[in-house]
This record gives structure tokens, sequence and C-alpha cells, in this order.
């Protein structure tokens, strides 16, 4: 007899991933693909057809492995797809692209708590653009479907609104409330949303062409899905106290007991609005795409005696190195001191960096308690053990959980079964001078 499983769709602003995970949160496979990004047509735009092909030829070689009972949907936030009953009425919109050409009008920040961001990162913005640029095919639109809820409508026919895409600097979101922001009824917008259902609900089952095309079972569920970065909060849900912190493109720490007052636009500081349709604050820089461009193409992890030469001799790396986001956003990054020398040295200056602006960034929250990392720096060694240093008050672990969204879209199925997986206490390195270099980092910027 086939074992009992479920499907996680996990997209990514970078790479897509696909994990096939056990009643017990065990995962049985996993199968990766860049999360491409498109120029042709009227305007940058996510391959959805390249990710959809991928999906059903992938979820036939899961049908083979175990009975697929559900497909959870999780991806990156700040994104939208249009859609009638035929399909998409026009591309789905890449948040980093330029938006030339149109006045925006967007909500107060202390309305919506989210930031006025460049590009498409505020999703009014995106859609605005469209309704003005676009305006016969925006005329034809019958759903705003938020981005893992597209994923579920073209799985199971069924469209609906949920929280956690909603809330997160969309524009469209009032999370003190919880409802819709202002911007919604004066675009129009307000007929285009389809019902709000909860993240783990279950919209429906597969189309039974799709069932017929991925092998998988016609009573195979198809759940409403979340944002990815609140898929990452869902095993830490009903603290009172605690930050985590998730790491991958984006790094967003998310600080639980903090208070929304103390948040600021200028510094990129924003409430999220997580599964249980509380706002946590938040703040995020770009660390994955950071540390790429610091590390290089190939990243070569390095020895504690590559990190301790970087703090004696004061290379410093100062923000910032991507283009979108983050408290420093709009600044030029640039290294003061001896530039790094070789592979090592660029990926220990790159760890530094990310583990300098998380630091930032968790002071600015007043983050407290214990913090969690979830994500990709986990495979770091260096990232978590140097954060802890500068951080002695918030003892710091590691998920083992590699990607942060895989446990939560999990939960979103068996929400009454403990998390599975364990975390990994981290003990803190502190080479000589740390202290010293973060208050030399922090004097630079000004």
């Amino acid at each position: 007899m086939m074992t009992d499983a479920l499907i996680v769709l996990d997209i990514g602003k970078t790479n897509a991933k696909l994990a096939l995970i056990d009643a017990g949160g065990k995962v049985i496979s996993e199968q990766r693909r860049p999360n491409a990004v498109l120029a042709d047509g009227p305007y940058a735009h996510l391959d959805t057809d390249g990710l959809w092909d991928w999906l059903l030829a992938t979820c036939r070689g899961f049908a083979a492995r175990a009975r697929v009972s559900a497909i959870v949907p999780v991806t990156h936030g700040a994104t939208a797809a249009l859609v009638d009953d035929a399909g998409l009425v026009l591309p789905v919109l890449d948040y980093e692209a330029e938006l030339p050409g149109a006045e925006y009008d967007g909500p107060s920040y202390d309305e919506t708590l989210s930031p006025r961001l460049p590009a498409g990162l505020n999703l009014g913005r995106q859609l605005a653009w469209l309704q003005a640029r676009f305006p016969r095919e925006f005329g034809r639109t019958k759903h705003i479907l938020t981005y893992p809820q597209y994923w579920a409508w073209r799985l199971c026919g069924v469209a609906a609104s949920e929280a956690t895409s909603l809330g997160c600097h969309t524009d469209l979101w009032n999370p003190r409330t919880q409802a819709y922001s202002s911007l919604v009824g004066r675009m129009g917008w307000t007929d285009l949303m389809p019902p709000l259902a909860p993240a783990h609900a279950a919209l429906g089952t597969l189309r039974p062409g799709i069932a017929a095309a991925t092998w998988l079972p016609a009573d195979c569920q198809v759940l409403c899905g979340i944002h990815d970065s609140n898929a990452s909060l869902l095993r830490y849900l009903g603290r009172s106290e605690g930050t985590v912190l998730s790491t991958g493109t984006w790094m967003i720490a998310a600080a639980f007991g903090s208070a929304l007052d103390g948040l600021r636009e200028r510094a990129d500081m924003l409430a999220n609005t997580n599964a249980l349709g509380q706002p946590v604050a938040c703040m995020r820089f770009m660390g994955g795409r950071e540390f790429g461009e610091l590390a290089g193409a190939t990243p070569t992890p390095c020895g504690v005696d590559t990190i301790e030469r970087l703090v004696a001799q004061g290379t410093l790396a100062l923000p910032c190195f991507a283009a979108t986001g983050g408290p420093f956003a709009g600044r030029s990054g640039r290294i003061e001191g001896p530039p790094p020398a070789d592979a090592q040295e660029r990926y220990a200056l790159a760890t530094l960096y990310c583990v300098l602006m998380t630091d930032y960034c968790l002071d600015a929250l007043g983050a407290a308690g214990p913090l969690a990392v979830e994500g990709s720096f986990t495979s770091n060694p260096w990232f978590g053990p140097l954060l802890g240093a500068l951080r002695p008050q918030q003892p710091v672990s590691y998920s083992d959980d590699a990607s942060g969204t895989t446990c939560g879209g999990w939960m979103l199925r068996y929400r009454d079964a403990a998390p599975p997986g364990t975390s990994t206490a981290i003990a803190p390195c502190a080479p000589a001078g740390l202290a010293a270099y973060r208050a030399r980092w922090r004097a630079a910027l000004g």
C-alpha cells in the first residue's frame, strides 16, 4: 500500500521547489528549478508556463512514489495574477520590473504599515500600472489573485484571497483592522477580490484534466496556500516573545511582541500578517542577493581564520549591493579597507556583511527572545555563530528545514500534528575585535 503524502509547491523569487512529504513530515523526494523571469512580451514577467509544465511532469514522478492527498502552494509575495475564466489576461508581472509612465497614489504608511518601495514591490503599484497601461486587458479581469492563490486556482478552479499574501507590503491590506485598505475601493478593485479563505482551507479537488495529466488522485485536495515567509513562521506561532529570521533571497526578521508603533517607513520596516490573522513587526533586506554579489558566482566557504583576518584588517562591506528594499535602499555598496584577495575572503566578507545587516535590523525592531534561523543561510557555518556572538541576549538556533517553508506547507495540512524536525542550538563564535568591527561598520553608515 502506498504511503499517504502531500506536495508543497514552493516558489521563491530565485528558485522553485516541489517537495513530496509524507504524513509524518519526512521529505520523500524533492525537485528544484530556477524561477525564470522572461523578457519577451509587454514587460518582464514570470515564466508561469514553464513552471506549470515542470509541475505537471514532476507530479507524475511523485504519483509513482506515494498517494498524494493534497497540494499546498507557497510562494513569494508582492505578486498577483489577473485572470478571467480562460486564464491569464496579462502575464504575471515581475516585481523587480520598472514601471514607467504611471502615477501611483498609494495609501498612507499609517494605514497599511507598508513602506513605499521601488519598482513593483508594492503590489498596489503594479496593479495601478497595469490598469493604466493595459486598460482593455485589465477590463477583462474577473479575479485578482495573489500568487499562491493563482496556483491554487489553476489547479482546482476555485478563486480565493488570503491574508498573509495580501498583508506583505502590498498596500492592499490594513494590518490593524485585518481588512482591505482604502486603495482597493478607491481603484475599483473590490469586486475583483475573491472571497477570503484561511491559508489552510481546502478550496477543492484537482480539475479532472489536471488529475489525468499528473496521474494524481481525482480527490487530491488543493489548499488555499500561503506567503513563503509566513510559512516559515507557522511552527513558532503562539509565542509571546521571540524572533524568526527567514533567509533566502530576502532576509526577513519577524519579531513577536515588538510594537507596531516602533516601525519606520524609511527603514523598510513593515507589518506582515501571519496565518492567524495577526500583524507581526518585520524588517528585511535582500540578503541572499547581496551575499551573491559579494561572494561571487561560485561561493567558496572559508575557515574562521579568514574571517579573523578580515576583521583584523578592517575590511568592511557597506550597503547596499541590491537594487531593491532594505533600510539602506538607494545607496551604492562599497568596500572599505583592503579588498578581499580570493574567493574565501569574498565568502567571509559576504558572511560578515549579512551578519551585520541582520544584527542592525534586529536592533531596529527591538527583537527579543530566542532567535530561530530558517532557510538557506542555515547552510552557512559562520552566519549563526557570528550573529550569536553579537547578540548574546538572543540564543540562536538553526532549523533543520533548509527551505523554511516546507514545514509550514506541511503544517497547513496537518494542523494538529507536532512540527517535524528539530532545531540545533548554535554556539557563538567571536573572533577577536568583532565588537569593534561592528562599531566601525555602524559608524561608517553615517
